[in-house]
C-alpha cells in the first residue's frame, strides 16, 4: 500500500469523512505510484462504505480509480471475468443490495469501460432500478423515498445507459438476465399510462430480444434503443398505445431497417465471437429464447399497456420473427 503510507487513511475513518483536501492528496499519492493496488482498492472501498460524510469530489476519484483497476490493472486487460465479477459483487452488494449510488454509478463505469463484463453487473445494477421502482427504496430513491410502482425519467435514461454500456459497440442483443429485469420492472409499475420514454425503451428492448431469438442480425445497442429527438422534446405523457402509433410513423421505421436476416456465414461468425467472449471472462453468455418470451409476455395471463403495445408492434413484423413467437404474437393479440 506504497500509495496510502503517507496518507491519513485512519484518522479519515475514524472521523467518518472525507474532504476535498483529502481527495487531493489521494490524486496525488496515486498518481505518483502509477497503479492501485489490491490493499488499496479495498481501502478504497472501506472509505466510501464507512465514511457517511463525503465531499462532491470523492464520488468521481472513487469511481474512476477503482475502474481503472478493475478494468485495466487486473488480468484479462480490458475484460472483466465472471470471477471478478462475483468478487465486486461481493464487496459491494451483499445479498444484492447497493447501498451506496456511488457504487451503483462505479458498475455502470466498469461496464461502460471494459471491452466486455459478465452479464451479471449489467443485471445487478438493473436490480437497483428494479428495487426504485417496485419499493421505492434505495440509494436511487433517497430523494424520492415510498414512491414504489412508477419510474422516473432519469431511472429510464439510467437504465439505457446501463444497456448500452453492457453492449459496447457490439452488435449484443439484450440478454435474457437483463429482460428479465426490464420485465419485471414494467410489471410493477402502477400506472397504467407510463411515461412515454420507459415505453419506447421497453418496446424496443424485448423486440431486440425477439429478433435476436428469430435469428436477426443484431444492431448495435445503441441503434437498437436509442430516444428518437420527437420523444425528448414529448411534454406530458402519452398512453403506450398512443405513443406506439407515433414510434410506426417515426422512429420504428428505422429501428426495422436495422435488423437484417443473417447470412450462414454471419450466424457462423457471431457464434465464434461469442464463444471467444465467453472463454476469456468465463461465462456463457445466455440469450433470451423464443419459448421463454412466449411464455414471459403476458405471463399472468393479462397484458400490460406496454406490452400490448410491443405485441401490436410484432403483429406488423410477424414475417421477420420466430413462427412460435408468432403464434404467440396472434393470441395474446386476440385476447388483449
Amino acid at each position: 500500500m506504497s500509495a496510502l503510507q503517507s496518507l491519513p487513511i485512519t484518522e479519515m475513518l475514524q472521523r467518518g469523512s472525507i474532504h476535498d483536501v483529502d481527495v487531493l492528496r489521494l490524486k496525488s499519492a496515486f498518481h505518483s505510484d502509477g497503479s492501485i493496488s489490491a490493499d488499496e482498492a479495498e481501502a478504497l472501498f472501506t472509505l466510501n462504505e464507512t465514511c457517511q460524510s463525503q465531499d462532491p469530489s470523492w464520488a468521481e476519484f472513487y469511481i474512476d480509480a477503482l475502474t481503472d483497476h478493475l478494468v485495466c490493472q487486473v488480468e484479462p486487460e480490458g475484460y472483466m471475468t465472471a470471477e471478478e465479477g462475483k468478487r465486486l459483487i461481493d464487496r459491494i452488494a451483499p445479498g444484492g443490495i447497493i447501498a451506496r449510488k456511488s457504487n451503483v454509478d462505479l458498475i455502470v463505469n466498469v461496464l461502460d469501460k471494459s471491452r466486455w463484463s459478465p452479464v451479471s453487473l449489467s443485471r445487478l445494477a438493473l436490480e437497483q432500478v428494479k428495487r426504485a421502482v417496485v419499493e421505492g427504496d434505495g440509494p436511487l430513491r433517497e430523494q424520492y423515498p415510498d414512491q414504489a410502482g412508477s419510474i422516473r425519467e432519469c431511472e429510464v435514461e439510467l437504465i439505457r445507459r446501463i444497456l448500452y454500456a453492457f453492449g459496447g459497440d457490439g452488435h449484443v442483443a439484450i440478454t435474457r438476465p437483463e429482460a428479465e429485469v426490464l420485465f419485471d420492472i414494467n410489471d410493477a409499475i402502477a400506472d397504467p399510462q407510463a411515461n412515454a420514454a420507459w415505453t419506447d425503451l421497453f418496446v424496443k428492448a424485448v423486440t431486440n430480444c425477439v429478433m435476436a431469438a428469430s435469428g436477426q442480425a443484431m444492431p448495435t445497442r445503441e441503434e437498437a434503443l436509442h430516444r428518437d429527438a420527437w420523444l425528448m422534446e414529448a411534454t406530458g405523457e402519452l398512453s403506450p398505445l398512443a405513443l406506439l402509433s407515433a414510434m410506426v410513423s417515426s422512429s420504428i421505421e428505422a429501428v426495422r431497417a436495422a435488423y437484417q436476416e443473417q447470412s450462414a456465414e454471419e450466424r457462423a461468425l457471431a457464434r465464434l465471437e461469442q464463444q471467444r467472449i465467453e472463454i476469456i471472462t468465463n461465462e456463457e453468455i445466455t440469450q433470451a429464447e423464443a419459448a421463454w418470451l412466449c411464455e414471459r409476455i403476458g405471463r399472468d395471463g393479462r397484458l400490460t399497456p406496454n406490452e400490448a403495445a410491443l405485441v401490436a408492434y410484432l403483429r406488423k413484423e410477424s414475417p421477420k420473427i420466430h413462427p412460435d413467437l408468432q403464434a404467440a404474437v396472434e393470441r395474446l393479440a386476440q385476447a388483449a
